[in-house]
C-alpha cells in the first residue's frame, strides 16, 4: 500500500499489471482467430453465407445475454482462490475445448445436423470466452484503484494488441494462406494450434499476476448489502457515467467490429489495392510507430485522466477518418507498393500510422474506465460488484455490435455475393469500392461521432476520480 494525499491507495507494480492484461490478450487470440470462422463454415463446412453471418449475429447476442449471469456469478464467488482467478482459468479451457470441436469435427456432421452442431458447439464457445473476458473488466479493481496506475492497463493492452493482430495478419496472409492454398482445413488446423498453446500460457501468466491481489481485503468496502439479479436495472438506471460509457464504446465497437472483419480486409487489401498480402506487412510496419503513439497518450491519460485521453483520440479518429477518404478517392490504389515507394504509398502508411495510434488509444482505454465506473458505483451505493458492472458494459456493447457480422453479409450480398464472400481474386468494381469505404471508413466515423456527444455527459475526469477514491477509503476507514 502507498499513501498519496490523505488516500491509501492499493498499488500495483508495472510488472504485475502487465502480466494482467495478457489475459485480455489470451481471449483475443480467439477473436482474432475467430474472426475467420466464417471461411471455415462455407468453405469447408459448406454452410451457407446468409445462415453462417445471421448465426454470428445470433451468437453475439447470446454472447451478450450470458454476460451479466456470469458477472453475477463471479460477484457471488468468494473461493479460497480468489473471486477472478477459478473463472480465468475454466474459462481458456472452455474455449480450447471448443474450438477444437467447431473447426475439427463440424465438416463430419450429417449434412442435415450441421448447422445445428455448429451452433450447440459455438455456443459453449460463448460461455467460456465470457467466463474470461468478464474477469478483464472486474478484476482490475482489486489490481490497483490508483488514478495514476489505470491508464498503464491501456499502454499494456495497446502494445499486446498491436502485436497481435498485426502479427497475426502477417502469418496469416504472408504465411499461412499462401502455405495452405487459402482458408482450407490445413489453414486452421495450424493456426488453432498457436492459439490455444499461446494463449493458454498468457492464461497463466495473468493468473500469477493477481496472486497476492485477488483477495477478500480488496473486494470494496465491508458490507452486509445483498445484490440480486433484478438488481441489474436499478444499478444501469443510477449510473450515468455507466451508461455515457456504454454508448461510447459499444457505438465504436460496432463500426471497429465491420472495419477489422476479415471480409472487410480483403476487399481493401485484396481487391482494391491488388495485393493482400500488404495487409500483413502493413501491420509490421505499422506496429513500432503505433506503439510509440500509444505510450504518448498513455502519458497524457495519467496526467489529465483517461476521459480527456479517450475524448482527444477520438476526435483525431474522426479527423483521420476523413484525410483517408479523400486520399482513397483521389489516389491511384494499385500504385501503392512496398517494393516501388512513391507519395501515394508514403501517405498511405502515413495516414493509417496516424489513425492506428488513435484508435489504440481510444479503444484500449475503454476497459480501465469501466473500473472507474464500477468505484463511482461503490462510492455512491457501497455496492462492490465488479462482475456486473462489467458484464453490464459487455451485454450492451455486444448486443448493438452483435449486428457486425450480419451487416456486413447483407451488405454483401446486396452487390451481389449472395452464396460466396468476396476474395483475393474478386475483380475490381464501384460498388466494391464503396461498400469497402462504407465499411473501412464510414462506419467507424459514425461510431466516433456518438462517442464523442455521450463523452459530454461523462462525469469521471482525472479530479472527479481523485475525489471518488477518497471518499471510498474514508468508508473503509469508517468500516473499520
Amino acid at each position: 500500500m502507498e499513501n498519496n494525499n490523505k488516500v491509501t491507495y492499493n498499488t500495483a507494480s508495472t510488472a504485475q499489471i502487465g502480466l494482467f492484461v495478457l489475459n485480455n490478450t489470451a481471449t483475443n487470440l480467439y477473436m482474432f482467430f475467430m474472426l475467420f470462422v466464417s471461411y471455415y463454415a462455407t468453405g469447408v463446412a459448406g454452410l451457407l453465407v446468409v445462415a453462417v453471418t445471421t448465426i454470428m449475429t445470433a451468437m453475439r447476442i447470446f454472447d451478450g445475454i450470458t454476460d451479466p449471469i456470469i458477472g453475477f456469478i463471479i460477484d457471488k464467488t468468494e473461493s479460497k482462490i480468489g473471486k477472478f482467478r477459478p473463472y480465468m482459468v475454466l474459462g481458456n479451457g472452455i474455449l480450447a475445448v471448443s474450438v477444437v470441436l467447431l473447426h475439427m469435427t463440424t465438416h463430419l456432421v450429417p449434412q442435415g445436423f450441421r448447422l445445428v452442431y455448429f451452433i450447440l458447439v459455438y455456443s459453449v464457445y460463448i460461455i467460456g470466452y465470457t467466463f474470461q473476458t468478464a474477469c478483464t473488466k472486474a478484476a482490475q479493481t482489486v489490481l490497483t484503484n490508483d488514478p495514476k496506475k489505470r491508464p498503464l492497463f491501456t499502454l499494456f493492452d495497446g502494445i499486446f494488441n498491436t502485436v497481435l493482430f498485426t502479427g497475426g495478419q502477417f502469418l496469416i496472409s504472408n504465411v499461412l494462406v499462401p502455405k495452405h492454398g487459402g482458408f482450407t482445413m490445413g489453414f486452421f488446423r495450424e493456426m488453432m494450434v498457436y492459439v490455444i498453446v499461446i494463449s493458454g500460457t498468457f492464461t497463466a501468466l495473468s493468473v500469477i499476476s493477481l496472486w497476492k491481489k485477488d483477495v477478500k481485503e480488496n473486494w470494496g468496502v465491508p458490507s452486509d448489502v445483498q445484490i440480486k439479479f433484478r438488481d441489474y436495472w436499478p444499478i444501469i438506471k443510477g449510473n450515468r457515467p455507466l451508461q455515457m460509457l456504454i454508448i461510447s464504446a459499444s457505438t465504436d465497437k460496432l463500426a471497429g467490429t465491420v472495419k477489422q472483419n476479415s471480409v472487410t480486409v480483403i476487399m481493401l487489401y485484396g481487391i482494391l489495392l491488388g495485393n493482400y498480402a500488404l495487409s500483413g506487412t502493413m501491420g509490421l510496419i505499422m506496429t513500432p510507430l503505433t506503439i510509440v503513439l500509444t505510450f504518448i497518450g498513455i502519458g497524457y491519460a495519467r496526467k489529465l485522466g483517461q476521459k480527456k485521453a479517450y475524448v482527444v483520440s477520438t476526435w483525431i479518429s474522426v479527423l483521420l477518418g476523413v484525410l483517408l477518404l479523400l486520399f482513397f478517392v483521389t489516389a491511384d490504389l494499385r500504385s501503392i507498393s512496398l517494393s516501388s515507394i512513391n507519395l501515394a504509398t508514403i501517405l498511405f502508411i502515413v495516414l493509417m500510422v496516424l489513425q492506428g495510434g488513435a484508435i489504440s488509444i481510444g479503444s484500449n482505454i475503454v476497459i480501465p474506465m469501466i473500473a472507474d465506473c464500477s468505484d463511482y458505483q461503490t462510492y455512491k451505493t457501497g455496492q462492490y460488484i465488479p462482475g456486473m458492472m462489467g458484464t453490464i458494459f459487455s451485454f450492451v456493447d455486444k448486443l448493438i455490435s452483435a449486428f457486425s457480422a450480419s451487416i456486413v453479409g447483407i451488405m454483401v450480398a446486396t452487390i451481389g455475393f449472395r452464396e460466396q464472400l468476396p476474395t483475393a481474386d474478386t475483380p475490381y468494381s464501384g460498388p466494391i469500392f464503396w461498400m469497402t469505404m462504407f465499411f473501412f471508413i464510414g462506419m467507424p466515423i459514425l461510431g466516433w461521432l456518438a462517442s464523442l456527444i455521450a463523452m459530454r455527459y461523462y462525469e469521471l475526469d482525472g479530479e472527479r476520480m481523485v475525489e471518488i477514491q477518497q471518499a471510498i477509503h474514508d468508508q473503509k476507514e469508517a468500516a473499520v
